[in-house]
């Protein structure tokens, strides 16, 4: 389809109201930083996304030294944009981590980030991402939950403009079928089959869960046509490394 919605953060509160009225059902909330011990039964859980960030931001990097080494832009032009929801520590952490993957493919590529202050707004990320790419950003990554971004990108990358589209959580290539590179997502059947299976085996769920590559539970989705040649190869050496822990994708919740 063309957009899907958030049903995760924002909703913890009330969840958790609700959990304290019915004590024997277990409440678990997707995304949320707000479990405490005073309701046993509410529980919040999230992948490790900035790791599927970094890997994100590396196919990126990828491709935006593709764009080098063919003389398509100067490496002063690695310039890279990010849609983002709000200024908090779940996005800021997940687009340090994605810029930390593309600089570490080209390493004086820059980052301009703009906030749309919304977890939906297909017309306001769309917005973004034109703006950012009358900036000069190349790559359009995001933390936001409609097709928007991509979209944006797609249509003009059709027009001619060098811009290519990271996405998050669904795989874009319907959207922007030769703009899309890859999104960053969470494998929720990971926590869900946990979740499930603790309870009908009568053992206490964690207050608050999150798991990554070690469990399969974040990732990257499939690499669009436009990837650079050697992304998949390169991408798949770079997730064995983070499930065998030689390597540590880090994110920081500010810039420094």
């Amino acid at each position: 389809g063309d957009v899907y919605k958030r049903q995760s953060f924002g909703y913890g509160e009330t969840a958790k109201e609700l959990a304290a009225q019915y004590p024997d059902i277990q409440f678990c909330q997707a995304t949320c930083a707000n479990a405490d011990k005073d309701t046993a039964n509410y529980h919040t859980y999230m992948g490790t996304i900035y790791q599927g960030r970094y890997v994100a931001g590396i196919v990126a990097g990828m491709k935006m030294k593709e764009l080098i080494d063919a003389g398509t832009i100067t490496e002063d032009k690695a310039k890279v944009g990010y849609v983002a929801a709000y200024p908090y520590a779940e996005v800021i952490s997940g687009y340090t981590a994605f810029y930390l993957g593309i600089k570490s493919v080209v390493p004086n590529a820059v980052m301009e980030v703009k906030y749309t202050n919304s977890w939906f707004d297909i017309d306001k990320e769309g917005a973004a991402a034109e703006a950012l790419i009358a900036n000069g950003c190349v790559i359009i990554g995001q933390h936001a939950d409609s097709t928007g971004a991509p979209a944006a990108t797609q249509k003009l990358h059709d027009d001619g403009k060098i811009c290519y589209s990271v996405g998050y959580n669904i795989d874009m290539l319907e959207t922007a079928p030769t703009a899309a590179l890859t999104s960053a997502t969470n494998n929720w059947a990971v926590y869900y089959k946990h979740a499930i299976a603790t309870v009908m085996g009568g053992g206490d769920l964690e207050q608050d869960w999150s798991a990554g590559y070690n469990d399969d539970a974040v990732g990257i989705t499939e690499l669009g046509e436009s990837c650079a040649e050697g992304t998949a190869d390169y991408v798949a050496d770079v997730e064995s490394k983070l499930k065998d822990g030689s390597l540590q994708a880090v994110s920081y919740t500010h810039l420094r």
